[in-house]
Order: structure tokens, then C-alpha cells, then sequence
């Protein structure tokens, strides 16, 4: 469990650098950390300068905090996350997570870039996510509890906060965009999911499957946070067109529907109260 005078110190470290104060918070998933570039008149901090926080090393994550405006909002965005296949530990994964509620953001966006289960997905598609499912064998929140951050046993029956996901859902209608829904499986990595893992995926009831976004999910919710996540799904999971996958293609599929995913999170936080 997460260490509050650590918190509070990655916290005092940013409040001491920038008179910003998001409420909003976003963890910009691979090929889509371009969504930072749009925040208006931006601190930029490299995560290596911040007290506690990780660095991590996967392709396509420029590993900083860019904290300003972004449609009249202050927001703070990870541009690049960590990842538990990195050989982080779930503490160091999800620690960003506990400084935003810190810094007293309230909502926060998780996005990734990931592997479409339901067929009838295409990639390029963005999914709205209803759901999880932790197919890793762990959690987060493992550990002795400090009640200050959340209570021991957090009901997780509404991960995904309904009301911002109607609201994803009415700005895609208006912007005319197909955006659809399911349940994301999280999946340790790094190495891709064999067909059998995605036939056992898909029995199990996901639509989708990646590597990261669970685990922040889940601390934002102890933490009393309401959760937006959308997923990119880059590729059909292994087995489905019989043909091997590379992130390369995962990275080049995700700067493809850049445009899309930056227009609809753009619409979301304009009407976010």
C-alpha cells in the first residue's frame, strides 16, 4: 500500500512548482500521448524529476507529467505510464494515481491502446469500457490498508462511472462517431495472448484485452475518484485473422485514430461539470 508522506511529498514537489490545480487527471495510453500536446500553456515535468515515481521504458511513452488548461479545464495528463510487465510493482504502477487525488483531481480519464476479442470490432475502433476483468492474479490494493487513502474492501460494482460514460457516449453521437462498449480483460504481458488465452478471453466475457489500466482503475476508485476509460483497439487479439502481431502495428493503428480519440476526449472535458 501506497506511503502518504511519499504521496504528500510528490504532491508538495508539484504544488511548489506550478500554481496549477487540476481536477481533472489523464493517463495517455501508447501512440496516444499526443492528447498532452493540445493542453494549453503547459508545465511539463520529466517523471524522473518527481519525487517516487517510476520511469518507465515501454516504446511509444514519453514518460512525463504535463499539468494546464485544456478546454477551459485544468487537467494534469501522464504522458506515458507504467506497466507491470515492466517489472514495476503494482505500488509503483498506480502511484501517479494517488498524487493526482492529491493534487485534488476528481475525475480521472484512463486510456490504453489494446487488442479487440469481440469480433465484431474492427481496429481503429474506440471502446468505451463498461467493465473489467483481472485475469492477473493480483491487485493493487494488496497489503495493509491506510484509511486515509480508502477504505479496506472498495465496492468495485461501478468501476467505470456511469454518468461520464453518458456522457463519452453523447459526445460521440454528436461528433458522429462510432464508439463502442465492452469489458476490458487485463492481461500481465508483455508477451501477446496465445488463440487459446483469447478463446478462454472471450468465454469469460471480454471484448477486449491489454496490459495496463486495471490496476489504476482500481486505485482511483479507492480513492474515491470517478473513472472514465477508453480503449483503442489497434489489432484483433491473436488467433482471430490468423496473423502475428507487432507493436509496431499497435503504435501505428493508435496515431491513425489520434485525431478521432483527441476530438472526442476534447468534447468530453468541454461538457465535464
Amino acid at each position: 500500500m501506497h506511503n502518504l508522506e511519499q504521496i504528500n511529498e510528490a504532491r508538495d514537489f508539484l504544488v511548489s512548482k506550478t500554481d496549477y490545480r487540476p481536477t481533472i487527471g489523464m493517463i495517455l495510453g501508447s501512440g496516444l500521448g499526443t492528447l498532452a500536446d493540445e493542453i494549453e500553456n503547459p508545465f511539463k515535468i520529466p517523471y524522473s524529476q518527481i519525487p517516487h515515481f517510476a520511469k518507465s521504458g515501454a516504446v511509444g511513452h514519453a514518460n512525463e507529467l504535463v499539468i494546464g488548461q485544456l478546454q477551459g479545464k485544468t487537467v494534469v495528463a501522464m504522458k506515458g505510464r507504467f506497466h507491470y510487465y515492466e517489472g514495476f510493482t503494482l505500488d509503483e504502477v498506480t502511484f501517479p494515481v494517488r498524487v493526482m487525488k492529491a493534487l485534488g483531481v476528481e475525475n480521472i480519464l484512463i486510456t490504453n491502446a489494446c487488442g479487440a476479442v469481440n469480433t465484431s470490432f474492427k481496429p481503429g475502433d474506440l471502446m468505451l469500457i463498461t467493465d473489467h476483468i483481472n485475469l492477473v492474479g493480483t491487485n493493487p490494493l494488496i497489503g495493509p490498508n491506510n484509511d486515509a487513502l480508502g477504505t479496506r474492501f472498495p465496492d468495485v460494482s461501478q468501476v467505470y462511472n456511469r454518468e461520464l460514460r453518458a456522457l463519452a457516449t453523447e459526445v460521440a453521437k454528436e461528433q458522429d462517431m462510432s464508439l463502442q462498449e465492452g469489458v476490458y480483460a487485463w492481461w500481465s504481458g508483455p508477451a501477446y495472448e496465445t488463440p487459446a488465452e483469447i478463446r478462454m478471453i472471450r468465454t469469460l466475457g471480454a471484448d477486449a484485452v491489454g496490459m495496463s489500466t486495471v490496476p489504476e482503475a482500481v486505485v482511483a476508485v479507492h480513492g474515491n475518484m470517478k473513472v472514465l476509460g477508453i480503449s483503442c483497439l489497434t489489432n484483433m487479439a491473436c488467433g482471430i485473422l490468423d496473423q502475428p502481431l507487432n507493436h509496431e502495428e499497435v503504435i501505428e493503428v493508435a496515431s491513425q485514430v489520434r485525431t478521432k480519440f483527441v476530438e472526442l476526449v476534447k468534447g468530453i472535458l468541454r461538457k465535464m461539470k
